[in-house]
C-alpha cells in the first residue's frame, strides 16, 4: 500500500497527478507553513505559444503562516481578467468549454483560503478524469504528528496510515535518503515523470505547465494515459 504526502497546489502540473494515480491513500500537507514564491498559489500556461505565468493572490503572504491559515484575495476584477486570458490563449483548443468552465467553478466559489482553493482544483480535476483518490488532510488526519519536523513527520504519517511504501517526486532526492527511511521502517520510492508532449496548436511544445493546458489540448482517455508516463525508483 503507497502514500504520498504533498503540499496542496493550485492546479499543478501533470507530475502531481502522476502521484495521485500512483498511491493508494494521498494526503494533502496543508498544516505546513506557506511558501512564498512557490506552486502553492502559482502555475503557468501557454499564451501565444509562451509559458505565462499567473499567480493568485495572498492576503499578508508569509512563509510564517501554515498553508490551511493563509488567505486569498480573489477579486471580482482579478478573477474576470483571468478568465479573459484563459479565453484569448485557449478559446481554440478542443477541450476549451468543459475545462474553463470547470476553472470557472473553481474560482467562483468561496473558498477563503488557498489551501481551500487548491484542494478544490486538485479534487475537482480529477473528478473530471473520472479518477476517485482517496484523500486526506494532514491537518484533520494526522495532526497528532505535527510536532514532528520533515522526514521525521513524513514517516509518522505514514506508520499512522498503515502504509509503509511512500512515494514523493524525483525532486525530494535532494532532500530524502532511502536509508533514513528504511531505518525507520518505511520504504520511499521516486516519481520521475517521463518525456510527455501533445500538440499545442502549431507552437513548439512548452512542458510542465499547469494541468490547466494538459486539460485543454487532450481527452480524458488520453490524459489517463499520459498519467502512466512515469517511473517509480
Amino acid at each position: 500500500m503507497r502514500i504520498a504526502i504533498m503540499q496542496p497546489y493550485f492546479f499543478p502540473y501533470i507530475g502531481y497527478f502522476q502521484l495521485i494515480h500512483a498511491v493508494d491513500e494521498f494526503v494533502f500537507y496543508d498544516d505546513v507553513n506557506f511558501i512564498k514564491k512557490g506552486y502553492i498559489n502559482r502555475n503557468t500556461i501557454l499564451v501565444n505559444g509562451d509559458s505565462y505565468q499567473f499567480t493568485l493572490p495572498i492576503k499578508n503572504a508569509s512563509q510564517n503562516r501554515l498553508i490551511n491559515e493563509t488567505e486569498i484575495t480573489l477579486s471580482k476584477k482579478w478573477v474576470n481578467n483571468f478568465l479573459k486570458t484563459l479565453e484569448h490563449a485557449y478559446k481554440n483548443a478542443p477541450h476549451f468549454k468543459s475545462v474553463y468552465n470547470l476553472v470557472k467553478d473553481i474560482l467562483e466559489d468561496d473558498s477563503k483560503t488557498i489551501s481551500q482553493i487548491a484542494i478544490n482544483s486538485v479534487s475537482k480535476v480529477c473528478a473530471y478524469l473520472g479518477l476517485k483518490p482517496n484523500f486526506s488532510l494532514s491537518s484533520q488526519d494526522y495532526s497528532s504528528s505535527k510536532a514532528l519536523k520533515k522526514a521525521d513527520r513524513i514517516i509518522a504519517i505514514a506508520k499512522e496510515s498503515g502504509k509503509y511504501f511512500y512515494i514523493n517526486p524525483i525532486g525530494g532526492q535532494k532532500l530524502y535518503t532511502k536509508t533514513y527511511f528504511k531505518d525507520r521502517g518505511i520504504n520511499l520510492n521516486f516519481l520521475q515523470t517521463e518525456a510527455i508532449q501533445y500538440n499545442q496548436f502549431q507552437h513548439r511544445f512548452v512542458d510542465s505547465l499547469s494541468i490547466i493546458d494538459v486539460l485543454m489540448f487532450n481527452s480524458k482517455d488520453s490524459i489517463l494515459n499520459l498519467l502512466n508516463q512515469r517511473k517509480i525508483i
